[in-house]
């Protein structure tokens, strides 16, 4: 029982320490809840940020989202401040820009966001009910790389929520479960001639990651792979879920042109939320997305995951509860960059887990958050299904470019009879 308490104390620390002067650094709390006089349902983020620009000015932020998932509504709220460094204390955990903030200690924490367009306010109670974890903690300690930088990003996934929710001064009980998380780093923001060391640990935390991927994947030629121009480095795609039977699951997905095919990210999971096991052997399909015609782009909103590791398998459909929401930073300086998009999507999650032992059905709440690049050049993929039987082996490639306006299908044989076929169509703008 001392070491587990000094282990406890230790990870919740390492999470609560403030990391300033690191380039970005920042507090988010996500969660489901219900409304006890009237029987709503509610889904919520808050986000407390501090940055140091490449210029050594400060600078901090706050947003907040909350979706009223029965009425199919979303008030959103945002502020920034240059030249300033958030309120925070040395002695004890506690952040504050302006009227919000996050204090306390794990495993209770207290917390207060407001939005002034919309005259709401949040009140709540997170009780954790997991430990402290780091994406990557056993294959990294915890390092992950973002360009010539690298960051840290730690995270509870299991936390019980209580409080109340003002608006319009119409005050209402809440219940519900939440996530929490703390992420630091350096990021990008690194000279290659003047920190040799940090570049040296960037390096190291790449190979780790990679060699761990390729020890993890299937040894044989997938199905079929899909890649696309939308989902271009340095983007990724965020999953949060909490099931029905307490069980918790993240997923962060790294873009790497895939958007159909092979995962190259890691997914966490957890029964206890004690021991976690770290899933790198992973398949995902985008089983809806949603067109944003300005910027000729898609993104997912629903979302099919095959997971395995030894005898384990998690087989998990993601699907939206409400219409999505995007935040857009549109870009002023880079001419071939349009702008940054997060979008957020309120889900729910069914599938099952099998350990060759006992299939067990799982459901639950969901969240996706997607960060992309926007380009000028807009949307185009390239899709590749192989057909592998005993009778016939070939594939088949269809190329679809916006850009161009051109798709093109290529219909390659090679058993028993070697056939080769070619299709072009002009894409209507």
């Amino acid at each position: 029982m001392p070491m587990l308490k000094e282990k406890k104390f230790n990870l919740a620390k390492k999470f609560e320490k403030e990391y300033y002067p690191c380039t970005k650094e920042w507090w988010c709390a996500e969660g489901f809840f219900k409304t006890i006089e009237n029987n709503k349902n509610f889904c919520f983020k808050s986000t407390i940020f501090q940055g140091i620009g490449r210029d050594k000015t400060l600078w901090t932020s706050y947003s907040i989202s909350i979706f009223d998932l029965d009425n199919n509504k979303i008030y959103k709220y945002s502020s920034l401040k240059d030249k300033n460094k958030l309120d925070t204390e040395k002695e004890f955990f506690n952040i504050k820009y302006e009227k919000s903030y996050i204090t306390g200690s794990y495993p209770n924490y207290k917390m207060y966001f407001f939005d002034l367009d919309n005259n709401i306010n949040l009140n709540l109670k997170f009780h954790s009910n997991s430990l402290p974890y780091w994406v990557a903690q056993k294959i990294t300690n915890g390092s992950l790389p973002w360009n010539l930088g690298y960051f840290e990003y730690g995270f509870i996934p299991k936390n019980k929520i209580l409080g109340y929710i003002k608006i319009n001064n119409n005050k209402f009980t809440l219940e519900g479960k939440g996530y929490f998380e703390h992420i630091w780093g350096n990021f990008s923001y690194i000279s290659i001639f003047s920190s040799k060391v940090s570049l040296k640990k960037t390096i190291s935390t790449y190979l780790k990651l990679i060699l761990n991927w390729l020890r993890n994947q299937d040894l044989k030629i997938p199905n079929s792979i899909t890649f696309s121009t939308n989902n271009r480095p340095p983007g990724y795609d965020w999953i949060w879920a909490v099931l029905d039977n307490e069980w918790s699951i993240f997923f962060g997905n790294m873009m790497f042109w895939i958007m159909d095919g092979i995962g190259t990210g890691i997914l966490i999971f957890s029964k206890d939320g004690k021991n976690y096991t770290e899933f790198s052997n992973i398949q995902f399909k985008y089983k809806k997305m949603k067109y944003l015609k300005k910027y000729d782009f898609y993104y997912p909103i629903e979302l099919q995951i095959i997971a395995k590791k030894e005898n384990e398998t998690l087989f998990l459909n993601i699907k939206n509860l409400s219409e999505s929401s995007e935040d857009i930073t549109e870009a002023t300086i880079e001419k071939n960059l349009l702008g940054f998009l997060i979008s957020e999507v309120p889900c729910k999650i069914s599938g099952y887990y099998n350990d060759c032992k006992k299939k067990i059905i799982l459901k639950g709440f969901s969240k996706i958050e997607s960060h992309r690049l926007l380009k000028p050049i807009g949307y185009n993929s390239l899709k590749i299904n192989f057909e592998k039987t005993k009778n016939k082996l070939g594939l088949l490639s269809s190329f679809d470019s916006h850009y161009f306006r051109k798709k093109i299908d290529i219909k390659f044989d090679i058993y028993p009879k070697f056939k080769f076929k070619i299709n072009f169509k002009r894409i209507v703008k």
